[in-house]
């Protein structure tokens, strides 16, 4: 998830327009998205995702980080938190609308007893609601090099403590830095 210095992953009115990629972020996190085939989204990033990245490989002059994740993402197993989505049949989509770490938990296990990773993209309110839940095992946050001052948090209401382990971290020429934490479970 991309993030500013002060926390925050989108403005005050959910724009984006801050955050900084390059071709050296689209191969690091290509390369790391394609080590699992399982993508966790709410439902309004889920939307826009649908809407772009289906056929966003096959549009003429395509770059190729949007042929690689088109190709991707229409392999993957797409999980959608969404109450209004309810009873949707979508195509490798599976909504969960109720019972919520239930849900995840039973998913989670089903994935070869838990050892394969399921990666959340964007969706703070889907976030927000996985922090409350402890539902997060780990943090891959790209921070920008930003002060917004103001926005939609990545932390709110975060009831407990959450202890963390730092496994790598990376700079990359534009200025952003790649933090990935393990939740420290002890």
């Amino acid at each position: 998830m991309h993030i500013s210095l002060d926390g925050f992953v989108a403005g005050p009115n959910g724009e984006m327009n801050w955050i900084k990629v390059n071709e050296e972020i689209f191969d690091h996190i290509g390369k790391r998205i394609s080590e699992t085939d399982a993508a966790l989204y709410g439902r309004v990033t889920y939307e826009m995702m649908q809407n772009y990245w289906p056929s966003a490989g096959d549009e003429p002059g395509a770059s190729k980080h949007d042929i690689e994740h088109s190709t991707w993402y229409n392999k993957a197993h797409k999980l959608v938190l969404s109450k209004t989505m309810k009873g949707a049949s979508l195509t490798n989509t599976t909504i969960i609308s109720d019972n919520l770490p239930d849900r995840i938990n039973e998913i989670k296990q089903s994935r070869n007893g838990g050892s394969e990773e399921i990666l959340l993209f964007g969706s703070p309110t889907a976030t927000h609601s996985l922090i409350q839940l402890n539902l997060i095992d780990g943090y891959w946050l790209f921070v920008n090099p930003i002060i917004l001052g103001q926005g939609i948090p990545l932390f709110v209401d975060v009831k407990n403590k959450i202890a963390l382990k730092l496994l790598t971290s990376r700079q990359f020429s534009c200025g952003v830095i790649e933090l990935n934490y393990a939740v420290d479970k002890q």
